[in-house]
């Protein structure tokens, strides 16, 4: 797994430890790739059954068909350019007042996050995760925001505030936008705009998470948040998707950023000059994945990154210009 390879110490120890990071991944793709180009390149078990939380699909393809990867509801084209015209606005008006036009990514931003452990009973079969976990995915979060998993570092640090732990059945099996999760959030929800409550269950509909964005606090407070399926946690059951990353993808949304292959082939994409434009989610291990081919859009598919649809062992990477973003979008939506 990427993350046990990473060393601490001397810089010679960091330099190596990042190059381990990335050898069992670059293993991984060679081992699973497919024909760049291809809309839809998996890792390598097109026809194979995939199985997650007790539930078969035909193959891993049509498990991200169904929508069950991730969630979150963006925006319309429409709305997509009204978000990003008032962040325009925000950030000019933040020079005007003698402000840096986009947040410095020079002091650490420390975001405190309460776990809501939701479950049907005692132990982890039934959704009850140890305290152990929780530490765990607040470790993945470190690492992957702070650039140690070889991207860039974010500027973000979490840290565990607070656990509470609730035996409902039917909260167990809340769902996307349902009243179950309404209710479960209308009772636990805990701090302001800059508190991130994680939300852990056996979620309805086949689901592995969903998260609010940012600017949606305002309007709906009581709603804010990342919900996961407890056994994507670090050390879970939901393979391939048990790393943790999961949570770093759901809380990408939670500040402010969109998939990667948002728009698809388009010159406006995820609004990240830094990720090349991508027509549809990549899964599995895909390596040289290209499905934008013309000169117009430059690069390959950003399948290593977090926001993508790859695998957990397989997305290790932030971009500079999605760290700029989701400091611009805590500054507007979530600072305190």
């Amino acid at each position: 797994m990427k993350r046990k390879l990473i060393a601490t110490g001397a810089l010679l120890a960091l330099s190596l430890a990042v190059v381990l990071t990335r050898s069992p991944l670059n293993n991984a793709r060679a081992q699973n790739a497919s024909a760049p180009g291809s809309a839809a390149q998996s890792d390598g078990g097109d026809n194979v059954p995939f199985r997650l939380n007790g539930k078969t699909w035909r193959d891993k393809q049509a498990f991200i068909d169904s929508g069950g990867r991730c969630s979150t509801k963006h925006p319309d084209a429409i709305q997509a350019k009204e978000i990003q015209d008032a962040l325009t606005r925000f950030k000019a008006n933040r020079s005007l007042k003698g402000g840096e036009a986009s947040a410095a990514a020079s002091s650490t931003v420390t975001i405190p996050v309460y776990f809501h452990v939701i479950n049907k009973g005692a132990g982890i079969s039934n959704g009850d995760v140890p305290t152990t976990m929780l530490q765990r995915q607040i470790d993945v979060l470190n690492r992957s925001y702070g650039g140690a998993t070889g991207g860039a570092s974010t500027g973000f640090r979490f840290i565990l505030a607070g656990v509470t732990r609730t035996t409902n059945a039917v909260w167990y099996n809340m769902g996307y936008g349902s009243i179950e999760e309404r209710d479960a959030k209308a009772a636990l929800r805990t701090g302001g705009a800059n508190a991130l409550n994680f939300y852990t269950a056996n979620l309805g509909g086949n689901l592995l998470g969903w998260a609010t964005f940012p600017w949606s606090y305002h309007s709906k407070p009581e709603l804010d948040g990342v919900v996961i399926l407890y056994s994507s946690l670090p050390g879970g059951s939901a393979v391939p998707y048990n790393e943790g990353d999961t949570g770093t993808h759901e809380i990408g949304h939670w500040l402010g950023l969109y998939h990667t292959f948002q728009n698809g082939c388009s010159t406006g994409n995820d609004y990240i000059d830094d990720t090349p434009a991508e027509r549809s989610p990549a899964f599995g291990c895909p390596v040289n994945r290209d499905t934008c081919t013309t000169s117009k859009y430059p690069g390959l598919d950003p399948t290593e990154n977090f926001m993508d649809y790859t695998d957990d062992p397989c997305m290790w990477a932030f971009t500079a210009g999605q760290s700029v973003r989701m400091r611009d979008m805590y500054v507007q939506y979530r600072a305190q």
